[in-house]
């Protein structure tokens, strides 16, 4: 087919049909004709997308019948019918894209932090440089631990919250710089580690891991999951493969920053459990085990739910329909 010819010949309806769309009120009459030059243009839309794929004349009609539907269906969807796909399919999709990533993410720090950790234990100059020795056995004796109770536990509940979702909505977004992630994930695993190795020196290991992993195993997978997400998108503008950067930009960034929605219910859960669980006068294996539940039925989410919605060809991203032309176009 004679893809210019085609255009030519069709091109004074296509026309006509972008003006309709583009008309704010509508008679009778160009009511029924925006219908016949949609269901025209459809087909036409189909002839273009078999004979010859994806073309600029094909995406133009294709932004235009988008426009003239719009006109006659009203908004894409009602959004309280679309959320069982965004938590069945499309978020545990995006999160199961991340799995090899966040691993590789969680061992980096694992291995940050017990360096830090060991490197300040071994070398009491590198400790002291974190404070005099009465600030360490304060942190030690008390402000550790004081931390988790020193404020109403709804009111800490909800200010980890907050925080914890700033940091991994700023990890995705600020991901493409590929420099930001990096960054934050560097200074969390030395923080860890410095906190880690100032607890051990005065022997109180064993309450450090008693009160960062009630919350902490849920709070930082999020946290990994977020550093993820935000390479992952850096990664598809460095390297894009078939895809040209803008596409692989915009399909990667749809799909992933509906991570950010998701690590917020998540990391709301943390942190009703670091404001309630974590500072409770309850047996450590309790606590400890309310929190490896919560990572527990995380990683189901993602792995086990998330790979069954990735197999039935799920990504994350939005719909054809809305997702929109995959080129920018003049219309």
């Amino acid at each position: 087919m004679d893809l210019d010819a085609y255009s030519t010949a069709h091109g004074a309806e296509w026309d006509r049909l972008s003006q309709l769309a583009r008309t704010r009120r509508l008679s009778g009459e160009e009511a029924d004709e925006l219908i016949a030059g949609y269901q025209a243009g459809a087909t036409q839309l189909s002839v273009l997308s078999t004979a010859s794929g994806s073309t600029i004349p094909g995406d133009r009609l294709s932004v235009t019948l988008s426009r003239a539907r719009l006109r006659f269906t009203g908004a894409s969807g009602n959004a309280l019918a679309m959320l069982p796909r965004f938590f069945i399919l499309q978020l545990p999709a995006a999160l199961y894209r991340l799995r090899w990533i966040t691993l590789g993410v969680i061992l980096a720090t694992v291995l940050v932090s017990t360096l830090y950790a060991v490197w300040a234990l071994a070398d009491p100059q590198v400790l002291a440089s974190y404070g005099t020795d009465a600030q360490r056995q304060a942190l030690a004796d008390g402000a550790f631990v004081d931390y988790y109770s020193e404020n109403p536990a709804a009111s800490f509940a909800g200010m980890v919250w907050t925080n914890n979702a700033w940091i991994a909505a700023q990890c995705i977004a600020l991901g493409i710089t590929g420099v930001f992630v990096p960054y934050a994930l560097l200074g969390n695993a030395q923080n860890v580690g410095v906190s880690a190795a100032i607890m051990f020196s005065y022997d109180k290991g064993d309450v450090f891991f008693e009160y960062i992993l009630p919350h902490g195993l849920l709070e930082l997978t999020c946290v990994f999951v977020a550093g993820a997400a935000g390479l992952r998108i850096f990664w598809a503008w460095i390297a894009p493969g078939a895809r040209t950067r803008g596409q692989a930009l915009a399909e990667d960034a749809r799909a992933l920053f509906t991570v950010a929605i998701g690590l917020a219910i998540w990391l709301f859960i943390s942190g009703i459990i670091e404001g309630f669980v974590t500072p409770a006068p309850w047996p450590w294996a309790v606590k400890i085990s309310i929190g490896i539940a919560a990572a527990a039925a995380f990683y189901a989410y993602m792995l086990v739910l998330g790979g069954r919605a990735a197999r039935a060809g799920e990504t994350g991203d939005l719909g054809e329909y809305e997702a929109g032309s995959r080129r920018i176009i003049a219309a």
